[in-house]
């Protein structure tokens, strides 16, 4: 995959592949994204809680497959509970350097069982013993107690398995939007919607 400063743009600032504009949005993710064994990013997904009001955390981006953006989380998390009343959600990206953003918004649907597992298979040692010990419980817990347990879940379970209730959603977009600075002019955005005839795209203001 290409770095977040390989893709080329146009004069203006606007994302493009090839020289010219991209009418296909997923060929211009893949491009800007990681691949699968590449490092994940951290990107903000947002969520509505049951009192309607917009609900914001940072984890992070598991797998963009063309289609859907991965994330995956604890079934006892609040994101999961408010995905089952509203599965409406956004998903910000943005690049460590601040060069680019991306933002998606688009309905999350739960991950089949065998893309879960492979997610998890895929995630640091790290990743995998945060998926056992990140709960409500642990987090209660005095500093030194943490550190213990962690050090001792490392010791006992040096490759945990999946945990039970690891669970993970897939984001379908209806809108996805682009946004490249410039070091020479305005940044600028390209917004691309879902029709029944494909994609619109549009150029907005940075």
């Amino acid at each position: 995959m290409p770095s977040t400063t390989d893709a080329p743009t146009d004069p203006a600032g606007a994302p493009v592949l090839g020289g010219t504009p991209v009418a296909d949005p997923a060929r211009l993710a893949a491009s800007w994204l990681p691949g699968p064994d590449e490092e994940p990013m951290r990107m903000t997904l947002s969520t509505i809680d049951a009192n309607g009001f917009p609900r914001a955390r940072t984890l992070l981006l598991s797998e963009y497959d063309g289609d859907r953006f991965f994330f995956h989380t604890d079934a006892r998390s609040r994101k999961v509970a408010d995905l089952g009343a509203d599965p409406r959600v956004a998903l910000t990206i943005l690049w460590p350097d601040a060069s680019r953003q991306l933002v998606v918004q688009g309905t999350a649907m739960p991950a089949s069982a065998d893309e879960c597992a492979e997610a998890y298979r895929r995630r640091s040692p790290y990743l995998q013993q945060l998926a056992w010990l990140n709960t409500a419980e642990y987090a209660q817990l005095p500093l030194a107690e943490r550190e213990a347990r962690w050090s001792r879940f490392r010791e006992e379970r040096a490759a945990p398995p999946q945990p039970p209730g690891w669970v993970g959603f897939g984001v379908r977009p209806h809108r996805m939007l682009f946004w490249a600075a410039h070091p020479d002019a305005a940044s600028r955005r390209v917004e691309y919607v879902r029709t029944e005839d494909g994609w619109r795209r549009s150029y907005l203001p940075g």
